[in-house]
């Protein structure tokens, strides 16, 4: 029998080269007065905006303000973009940027008709509570392959600090109404942004698919993003402008799209229950978190499902997956696929030259308070649960 599921609510997906010429047309079936949200540099470095703006006056509409986001946004980030575009009478929010910029562009499209604060919705924090809505229409449009937040109902939320926090303000009212995925725009990416966000990306689907809440749906994408990003992520990093890179952009395109879908759906697991802590109490890029501790976290996973739960379902997922990243027979044994999987995880960490994380002030005497802030809602869908001592040497074999 297949298993149960359920499908929470997609974006309207347009997919494809060319596609971001039909932004305004999108964006313009939304309504008339647009809130732009962009990054610091991509839209205008890839020479796009004034296309963009040019297209969107022709489409009959009219950009009443505009935010740029650069870097993970804070709630004074929100909260400050809420408070400037609340009388603007926003109509819809276009969102172009990285995982960053579309966090924003979510949070901000779900707070401009209600006046509460993005701190109020915030998921583990003091008297947090349910968000009722309504939210204004959002395009998202992505120029990076990463985080898939053009298809998650979830805004990341970063509070920087000793004692800071990432938390996610999460309802389906947040999901964008449309999602247009272009790989020409991922075109410029430099080598350390093709790295940290192919490895967000790769880390979703690994995750998603080993995850505790994975479901016959989230499993076919997974595997099928995995296979994209195997293709695509080495490759595109080895030479990003070259004559392969368009084919390498599209697949890391269609990875993180999957991603996103995947994480919305299956949840994820230890990688990202220490990225958590990690961004929050350190200047660490999330991408760079998950690149870090990726390779580590699996083969501690195997290592503690080996020892306390030999009959999981999840040590047949990861040799599965070892055959897949390898490129393995299907008749390659478990433990070695497995071994395999943890042993291609390593290598591309060092191709793709992630730092560790003492190249971010991590060392050995923060261990504690990472571990203190490592067990939100990402590590209740890990396979396994991890000890401290198992996390902690984790920690210790990355920094």
């Amino acid at each position: 029998m297949t298993a149960s599921f359920s499908l929470g609510r997609l974006p309207r997906i347009t997919f494809g080269s060319g596609g971001f010429e039909r932004v305004p047309e999108v964006v313009a079936g939304h309504g008339r007065r647009v809130l732009l949200v962009t990054g610091g540099r991509s839209l205008a470095a890839s020479g796009r905006r004034e296309s963009l703006l040019a297209g969107l006056a022709s489409a009959g509409t009219v950009v009443v303000g505009e935010v740029v986001v650069t870097g993970e946004p804070s709630p004074e980030v929100v909260d400050g973009a809420v408070a400037a575009s609340r009388d603007a009478a926003v109509d819809v929010v276009l969102g172009v940027g990285g995982g960053s910029v579309l966090d924003a562009a979510k949070a901000i499209a779900g707070l401009l008709r209600t006046g509460a604060s993005v701190v109020d919705h915030l998921e583990g924090l003091p008297g947090m509570r349910p968000y009722d809505g309504p939210s204004v229409p959002l395009v998202a449009v992505p120029t990076t392959a990463g985080t898939g937040s053009e298809a998650t109902r979830n805004a990341v939320v970063t509070a920087r600090g000793p004692k800071g926090y990432k938390r996610s303000f999460r309802d389906e009212r947040l999901v964008a109404a449309d999602a247009v995925v272009d790989p020409d725009l991922l075109a410029g990416n430099d080598r350390a942004r093709i790295a940290a966000n192919g490895m967000d990306a790769l880390t979703q689907l690994l995750e998603a698919y080993t995850s505790l809440r994975a479901g016959p749906l989230t499993d076919a994408l997974a595997l099928s993003g995995l296979e994209a990003a195997r293709d695509g992520l080495v490759a595109w990093h080895a030479d990003p402008d070259g004559p392969a890179a368009p084919e390498a952009r599209s697949r890391m395109a269609y990875a993180a799209l999957l991603s996103g879908i995947c994480l919305a759906h299956a949840g994820l697991g230890a990688v990202h229950g220490l990225a958590s802590p990690l961004g929050a109490q350190f200047p660490v890029p999330h991408g760079a978190a998950c690149g870090a501790t990726l390779a580590a976290v699996t083969a501690a996973n195997i290592g503690a499902l080996v020892e306390r739960d030999p009959g999981s379902f999840a040590l047949e997922r990861y040799a599965r997956l070892g055959r897949l990243v390898a490129r393995l027979p299907e008749t390659t044994g478990d433990a070695e696929a497995r071994g395999a999987l943890v042993l291609t995880l390593s290598d591309w960490t060092a191709v793709l030259e992630v730092p560790r994380l003492r190249a971010f002030g991590i060392g050995e005497s923060d261990v504690p308070a990472i571990l203190a802030d490592a067990r939100g809602s990402s590590m209740r869908t890990n396979p396994i649960v991890l000890t401290d001592e198992e996390i902690a040497g984790i920690l210790a074999a990355v920094i």
